[in-house]
Order: C-alpha cells, then sequence, then structure tokens
C-alpha cells in the first residue's frame, strides 16, 4: 500500500491484545482436565465406600444369632456363677453334630436331635497376654441341671455324660452344665456344624497336617496316605472327627488331633497375614460369618472384629490347648471323669484370670493320662501326666497339652 505522496505506507504495528480477553488454550484445557480427575475421584471414593458398606452389610447379614439361649439363661442368672475378673472372656465354642441343614444328612439320616461334638472351653485373660482352649470330653460324668427341651418339656437334674447336655435342652443346658462344672462364667457362645468347620477350613486354603501312617476310614469319609499334606473341607473334617482309624481310637487322642488342628489353622491366619490383607480377609470372614450361631453379645461384624483383633495381640504361643484333667470313669471304661484336684485348680485359675503353663507331655497307653481300664492306678500327683503341678501351692500350675507356635507338624 502507498500513502497520498505516492510513498509505500508503514504496515501497522502489531496490534497488542486486550489482557482481559485473553483465554489461552493450555490453561483452559489443564482446568478442565482437573474438574474431570476431581470428580473421578469422587466417584471412586464413593464407590469403595458403597462397596464397603455393601460388604459389611453382607457380612453383618450372615451372622445368626441365637436368642432362645439368652432367654433360657435369664431365668437361672441367680444360680450362674459371677465374673470374677470382668475383662477377662470366656467364650464356650461347641461343634455340632447336628444332620440338620443343607449339607450334614451326608453324615447320617437327621433324627430332630444334636450333641455337642467337640466343647472347647476359650479363656481370653484381661491383659490380652494369652488364650487358654480347654477342652471338655464329650463322654465326661457330670451333673446336668434340670433343662428346658425343645418342645416345651422338662428334663430331670442327672448325672450323665456331658454331651448329653446339648440334646437335652441346646446351647443353654451346656453353657449351664460348664458353669456347674467349672464355676467359671460363660460370657459368650459360638456354635459351629459340620459344614461350617469345613468352609473355614477352605477360606484359609486349606491346613497342613503330618501323619505317620496312612489313613483309610469309611466312617469319617477319610482316606490320606502317610507323611506332610495339606487338607481342605472333608478331609479337616474327617480328620478331626476320626477315631477308630487313627491312634489307639479313644476320643483323647482325637481332642488332642483337634488342638493341633486348631493350633495350626490359628498359626497360618496369623502367619500368611490374613488379618491384613483384605483380599484374604474377606473370604475368610463371609466363611466364618456363615457357619456360626452366636448369642447377642457377638452377632455383629464389629463384636467379632474386636474378638479377632483381641485374638491377633496375644502371640501365638501364648494360644495354649489343654483337655481338662481326667481318667476313666471308674464304673466304665468308655466314659471319663475328672482327676481333682488338678482339675479344680485348672479352673480356678482361669476363673481368677491366673497364668496356666501348658507344656508336651506323654500320654498314658489308653491316652487319658492318668489310669487304664476305668482303674485310677496313678495317684493324682505332678508327674501324673495332664495332672497340674501341686507340689508348692504359689506356683503356676503346670499341664499336659501344647501351643498354636508348635503346629500340627511339630
Amino acid at each position: 500500500m502507498t500513502d497520498r505522496a505516492g510513498t509505500p505506507a508503514e504496515p501497522d504495528p502489531p496490534q497488542a491484545e486486550d489482557p482481559a480477553t485473553e483465554a489461552p488454550e493450555e490453561p483452559r484445557r489443564r482446568r478442565h482436565w482437573l474438574r474431570w480427575t476431581a470428580l473421578g475421584v469422587s466417584v471412586v471414593v464413593l464407590a469403595a465406600a458403597g462397596a464397603g458398606w455393601w460388604f459389611y452389610r453382607k457380612l453383618d447379614g450372615n451372622i445368626t444369632t441365637d436368642t432362645t439361649a439368652a432367654a433360657e439363661l435369664r431365668k437361672y442368672e441367680k444360680e450362674r456363677p459371677a465374673a470374677v475378673v470382668s475383662a477377662a472372656r470366656n467364650i464356650l465354642l461347641i461343634g455340632s453334630d447336628t444332620r440338620a441343614g443343607e449339607g450334614n444328612r451326608e453324615y447320617g439320616r437327621d433324627k430332630g436331635t444334636q450333641r455337642s461334638d467337640t466343647t472347647i472351653l476359650l479363656h481370653l485373660s484381661a491383659g490380652k497376654a494369652s488364650a487358654t482352649a480347654v477342652s471338655l470330653p464329650r463322654d465326661l460324668m457330670v451333673t446336668i441341671p434340670s433343662c428346658r427341651k425343645a418342645d416345651g418339656s422338662r428334663t430331670r437334674e442327672q448325672f450323665a455324660q456331658f454331651n448329653w447336655a446339648f440334646e437335652f435342652g441346646g446351647t443353654a443346658c451346656t453353657i449351664r452344665t460348664v458353669e456347674k462344672l467349672t464355676g467359671i462364667r460363660v460370657d459368650h457362645h459360638m456354635v459351629i456344624d459340620f459344614q461350617g468347620f469345613k468352609k473355614m477350613v477352605d477360606a484359609v486354603d486349606g491346613v497342613e497336617v503330618c501323619l505317620k501312617e496312612p489313613v483309610n476310614d469309611p466312617d469319617a469319609k477319610l482316606k490320606l496316605p502317610a507323611g506332610r499334606q495339606t487338607l481342605h473341607g472333608e478331609q479337616a473334617l474327617g480328620y478331626v472327627r476320626a477315631r477308630k482309624s487313627l491312634g489307639n481310637g479313644s476320643d483323647t487322642e482325637r481332642m488332642d488331633r483337634q488342638q493341633q488342628f486348631l493350633g495350626a489353622l490359628v498359626n497360618k491366619v496369623q502367619s500368611d497375614g490374613v488379618l491384613l490383607n483384605p483380599t484374604k480377609l474377606y473370604p475368610v470372614l463371609d466363611a466364618a460369618t456363615k457357619a456360626i450361631t452366636t448369642d447377642q453379645g457377638l452377632d455383629s461384624l464389629r463384636d467379632l472384629y474386636d474378638l479377632a483383633r483381641s485374638m491377633r495381640a496375644v502371640p501365638t504361643e501364648k494360644v495354649q490347648f489343654l483337655t481338662v484333667p481326667r481318667r476313666s470313669y471308674r464304673y466304665d471304661a468308655n466314659r471319663d471323669e475328672l482327676v481333682q484336684p488338678a482339675a479344680s485348680q485348672l479352673f480356678k485359675q482361669l476363673r481368677e484370670d491366673r497364668p496356666v503353663v501348658v507344656t508336651p507331655g506323654e500320654k498314658d497307653d489308653d491316652g487319658r493320662g492318668g489310669g487304664t481300664d476305668g482303674k485310677p492306678d496313678k495317684p493324682d500327683r505332678p508327674d501324673n501326666p495332664d495332672v497340674a503341678d501341686l507340689s508348692t501351692p504359689s506356683a503356676t500350675p503346670t499341664f499336659t497339652g501344647r501351643n498354636a507356635a508348635e503346629g500340627v507338624c511339630s
């Protein structure tokens, strides 16, 4: 272009942009991206919270509450022992041999009755320093109080084998029998059946055992080779229930095997980090909550979590298993009776939340640790297996047993 004089015109200088109207593309894209990122994170957090709440509600809803036992026990509150140490907890664990319900009929015909196949009194010390699990033999001769049956009628008080209490009056009758026998207040209870046990074992991907000899027990649905191996649901159930084909066939040896298995289960859960790994923990919790029937004090996921946290605080070597001191019943070699004063001393230690030392020991030929063929041919003295060391009154009593750190292959 030229001006009016014909000389070339200077090009117009570049015009400065108005800062007020500046809108660079890059910052705009960055803000846009940040908004969508924040929205995405919010959605993920809300989804995770929703999923967590859903899982919590599902697990919480799995638990079956036993209101019948609580109502029955309230009727006998005045005769029940008082708690000596309020911070300690005593939990009665009952394994039911019921054939009712899905899957349990394969173990026999449902006759409408059930007995306690396994009963363990678990004592958690007040300071979470130890956990002591005491097996109560199903064939132990005890005084069973008058109990209300399912049809509303009542039984008479009678001297009979322990597992009849569960058949007579269910959990409430068993708890009252245990409290009468031990003088220990039962704070909580859990009942688990065959299917529940199998699911628990499968949830931790099996438990390792060691067999000295091969096993073939059709009654227990068990056929295993000798040696170290991992048992899953059905095999594990057969292993802890078998009597005729393992060892000497006594119920005593079966209880020892149950204690070893439970110790190995506890050890595996802790060593595998199950309690700290959500992907491993959820299947265990799902199986556990579906498997149990509890009192109202343990019928929520929060209650069970608090219990698991208490157990996690106990070192595995302080998770102890033993059987109440007993021997063959003098009038029937197929039944048991308590060895005194050892049994009373054990109950007193637990009742007062005092230490109990459990050490490995040898069994007698019949596995009962105190007499054979129904004849108590050994006196109640410290060198008698399964009997407390009472030679020094101030000493901590010692009993034959094992701890969870040993495992089943120790």
